[in-house]
């Protein structure tokens, strides 16, 4: 049996996530320290570095995971929308993948103010709108990259502002509001 596919290994690296993202709700990454994931999962330092070489590794791998959800959760925007429509579905996407995850995006976006992960979520929409916009057939007066990363901007900037505070709007209102502002081609 690979060593990933243990069951062990699976329980114990879900309880240092765990704690890592408890841990996150009470202080920033950088004040936590490897004694304290395991202090708090309680499990010996040791159990740890079989898993992590840092808590910097830990954190990698978290993002990572996370990026691999939202990517997957991104494919199901179907090639054969408009612009408008597509854009309106991403946003949908993002904010229902903001919504499943909301504990773990308040505890590195807001509470911890994380540009790595910011970094992960802007490259990843980055890529999916670059992808759709290079299939496109259009006037070249604007280039790709500048229409990506304008809407791209109103992507990111919804979610985090639905994530701050999602008792003024419901995330139906968002992509409503956003369908009038939309125009039909990029």
């Amino acid at each position: 049996m690979n060593k990933k596919d243990d069951l062990r290994v699976i329980k114990t690296r879900k309880l240092i996530y765990q704690t890592l993202l408890e841990l996150m709700k009470e202080k920033t990454f950088e004040e936590i320290k490897v004694s304290d994931i395991c202090s708090k999962a309680m499990i010996n330092r040791s159990t740890f570095y079989a898993h992590y070489e840092d808590k910097y590794e830990l954190l990698v791998e978290f993002l990572n995971d996370l990026k691999e959800e939202f990517k997957n959760q991104l494919d199901k925007n179907s090639k054969n929308l408009n612009n408008r429509e597509y854009y309106i579905e991403l946003i949908k996407l993002f904010l229902e993948h903001v919504e499943s995850k909301k504990e773990i995006y308040n505890s590195i976006l807001i509470n911890n103010r994380n540009s790595i992960m910011m970094d992960i979520i802007l490259s990843v929409v980055n890529n999916e709108l670059l992808t759709r916009i290079n299939n496109e057939q259009r006037n070249a007066k604007v280039p790709n990259e500048i229409i990506a990363k304008f809407y791209l901007g109103g992507v990111i900037y919804m979610g985090i502002t639905w994530l701050n505070d999602s008792s003024k709007y419901t995330k139906e209102e968002m992509i409503e509001y956003l369908s009038v502002l939309i125009p039909d081609n990029f």
